[in-house]
């Protein structure tokens, strides 16, 4: 009688592991989907600036780290460019970015930044000699 019991806790036990299995599979991919949507809202395009650089296209999916440093996510080769120049980061729909205590500063629609600043729709950064053009799809 009592491996009757234990065999039919197994199998309840198996039954409830799937259950919180299948929860957890399908909240993950819900953020998953809701990230992609949500992050894929924002992109940079760089409109001036070296020949390697004109033209790129970034879309937001994460923060972007731009600098002078090959591990920077836009890279700009410039003297006039920290290694770790400024940072551009999502907080929910809106996008940030911020100076990385830059040498020379960070430009956006012409003027200097001192903190954290919201961008909005076609706004303009300047680092060094590069020029981003922010849109909102």
């Amino acid at each position: 009688m009592i491996e009757l019991v234990l065999f039919a806790g197994r199998i309840v036990l198996v039954i409830l592991l799937y259950v919180f299995l299948f929860a957890v599979m399908k909240t993950g991919v819900g953020l998953v989907r809701g990230q992609r949507r949500d992050g894929a809202i924002w992109s940079i395009d760089v409109e001036k600036g070296s020949k390697s650089l004109r033209g790129l296209h970034v879309d937001m999916l994460g923060p972007v780290v731009v600098g002078r440093a090959p591990s920077s996510d836009i890279v700009i080769d410039e003297p006039f460019v920290s290694a770790m120049h400024a940072r551009f980061t999502l907080q929910g729909p809106a996008l940030v970015l911020e100076d990385l205590d830059s040498t020379n500063g960070t430009l956006v629609n012409g003027h200097p930044i001192s903190q954290p600043v919201t961008l909005r729709d076609g706004d303009e950064v300047q680092v060094g000699d590069a020029i981003m053009r922010v849109s909102r799809r």
